[in-house]
């Protein structure tokens, strides 16, 4: 039997409980899932590369069956060299199927051996994004309920400092 290996992609800038959420969900149907962190040209990122995949280390130390990396390619490309025969996408809402929705048919296009697997974001976090959480950050709103701590103190340190501060 085919093993059942999933790419969980994004940008995760930051990583979020709706994240986490859709990861401890799908773990209980994918034997491994790899966390593919990208960079979305069309979003203005908070942290690096290096940060996010820090970021979700600690947050998934726990789970043994995920490992996270980066990449920079298309994502039937990058599920293909990883092994991964499925592509994880969380929804919070009509407007994310709509665009998932041609991102699945697309990839499919691209490679009919990876499929997209759709998982609807639980109650809770149903209305979280990551560029909803720097929002509230920016203007000194409550987001421990949205992040983990470590994270929310990486934002707010981070939205601390001036330009050109390092």
């Amino acid at each position: 039997m085919k093993k059942l290996i999933a790419v969980y992609p994004g940008s995760f800038d930051p990583v979020t409980y709706g994240h986490l959420d859709i990861l401890r969900r799908s773990i209980k149907i994918f034997e491994k899932i790899v966390i593919g962190i990208t960079d979305n040209p069309r979003k203005s990122h908070l942290f690096s590369i290096e940060e996010r995949i820090g970021f979700l280390e600690r947050a998934t130390e726990d789970l043994t069956t995920v490992s996270i990396t980066h990449f920079n390619c298309l994502l039937v490309d990058f599920a293909s060299q990883i092994g991964a025969n499925a592509i994880i996408k969380g929804l919070r809402a009509l407007s994310d199927f709509d665009y998932e929705l041609q991102m699945s048919l697309t990839n499919r296009r691209l490679n009919k051996d990876v499929e997209t697997f759709f998982m609807m974001a639980s109650e809770e976090s149903s209305f979280v994004s990551s560029t909803m959480i720097k929002e509230i950050a920016a203007l000194q709103g409550d987001i421990s309920s949205m992040v983990p701590d470590f994270v929310e103190e990486a934002i707010a340190d981070r939205l601390s400092k001036k330009p050109g501060d390092q």
